[in-house]
């Protein structure tokens, strides 16, 4: 498996020159900042700081009392495609005192991941509210901390997914299962547009 220290070095080619952009986005330390760092293949940049027991009252900690660290501002990785196209990764906080950040992280952004804790399921409606209303096309990936083992049915029906929204089951500490996460993304994407689905682009 990689480290990474191992992807720290790795350079960017000089022939790379379209650059994509995809947000992970979902609840309070529900995985954003560990699966871009799994599958980013240079040491991601990220601005996690020690939660202080100031933040502890105002951030809802409620079945993750052994987070110790937040994202306060973004998580940032690449992925190289191929020698011309680059995956740009931005990992968006989740604690509500951040939000204002999302709607800049969306802008001009392919596809967005929605990472789902089913113990604490509803923190995703904001994520998927906001994504609907900038048009972004966006998969749920349900990270598995040992919640409850909800049927896809029953979890689409809970999240109010519209049927050609990509559901799916990962490890966030996996390589492997992130990578299955983006690529599942960039392939509905690819096939939205070739139906000519087009989102809605209302901005609020």
């Amino acid at each position: 498996m990689d480290s990474a220290t191992s992807r720290a070095s790795a350079p960017l080619g000089a022939s790379a020159s379209n650059g994509l952009k995809i947000v992970v986005v979902g609840g309070f330390g529900v995985g954003k900042t560990t699966l871009v760092r799994a599958v980013s293949e240079i040491r991601p940049l990220n601005t996690e700081e020690t939660m202080t027991q100031a933040g502890a009252s105002v951030d809802d900690t409620t079945g993750i009392d052994g987070k110790t660290s937040t994202t306060v501002a973004f998580d940032f990785g690449r992925i190289t495609l191929d020698s011309r196209n680059v995956l740009y990764l931005f990992g968006a906080p989740g604690q509500q005192r951040f939000w204002f950040l999302w709607d800049r992280l969306f802008s001009g952004t392919l596809g967005a991941v929605v990472l789902v804790d089913t113990r604490r399921i509803d923190d995703s409606w904001y994520a998927i509210d906001r994504l609907e209303k900038h048009g972004t096309p966006f998969v749920v990936a349900i990270n598995d901390f040992g919640g409850p083992d909800f049927a896809p049915a029953q979890i689409r029906e809970a999240l109010d997914l519209d049927p050609h929204v990509p559901l799916l089951r990962i490890d966030a500490r996996s390589r492997e299962s992130a990578k299955e996460v983006l690529i599942t993304l960039v392939e509905h994407v690819a096939t939205l547009y070739a139906n000519h689905v087009q989102p809605s682009q209302e901005l609020v």
